[in-house]
């Protein structure tokens, strides 16, 4: 018996020293330390993306719109043909350019303090804010990294309509709308004829511009542009 006894109370002790495995679980909770060799699958598909767009814009530079495919496109950025119609189901070679044209043109919106869409400057001199933003255009115009793809996408927009519309919308749309509130505001403040449509006097900047962009009827320089601000302004002013 006292044998029994001694056996029992070193059970206890040992039970108590000793806690079963789930009151451990329960007082000290596993947590799941984070992997670091795991790869971020949104940063490489960041990086693929961004190689993709990178390739595309310099294919464009280098060959041509003609001369470059999805294939290379592909090849160049180092991803499979796969992943390129995964982002891009219409698989064209035009709808992954719009995306790395666009892409560009916001970044260099950014680095230079504004965004797509962003309120031209208003120092309330209209003029001298027109020519500021008209000589940044014929920079951007004949910039080799924007020249070629732009002209690629105006071509190929006139051919395919959905992609025409596309890029006037997210592009120059935006764009416009911009100038559009800036000859509202001179309006507003007496420097540009209340009568006259916004809309058509913003034409009367750009289109000329983009004409001889596009047609290559003469140099695209920024006395040019100067002298579209003049000889528009001369007519947008306010009747006596």
């Amino acid at each position: 018996m006292p044998d029994t006894q001694a056996s029992e109370q070193s059970s206890e002790q040992s039970s108590e020293r000793s806690p079963e495995p789930a009151a451990r679980d329960a007082k000290a909770p596993d947590v799941k330390v984070p992997d670091a060799k795991v790869p971020d699958a949104s940063r490489r598909s960041e990086r693929s993306r961004r190689a993709i767009y990178d390739a595309a814009l310099a294919l464009v530079s280098e060959n041509g719109y003609a001369r470059t495919t999805v294939e290379g496109i592909a090849a160049r950025a180092g991803v499979g043909k796969q992943t390129i119609y995964r982002w891009w189901p219409s698989g064209t070679k035009a709808a992954v350019l719009l995306e790395a044209f666009l892409d560009l043109a916001s970044h260099t919106a950014e680095e230079a303090g504004g965004g797509a869409g962003a309120d031209l400057p208003d120092t309330g001199d209209l003029a001298a804010d027109l020519k500021l933003v008209l000589r940044a255009t014929v920079d951007e115009l004949t910039d080799s990294a924007f020249e070629r793809a732009t002209r690629a996408l105006a071509a190929e927009g006139i051919v395919d309509a959905a992609l025409g519309a596309e890029f006037t919308a997210r592009l120059l749309e935006p764009q416009l709308q911009a100038y559009i509130r800036r000859i509202e505001s001179a309006q507003a403040a007496g420097s540009v004829d209340p009568a006259v449509d916004p809309r058509i006097a913003v034409e009367l900047f750009v289109g000329p511009l983009h004409h001889r962009w596009l047609h290559r009827t003469l140099p695209l320089t920024h006395d040019y542009a100067d002298a579209l601000v003049d000889h528009a302004l001369s007519g947008l002013a306010p009747r006596p």
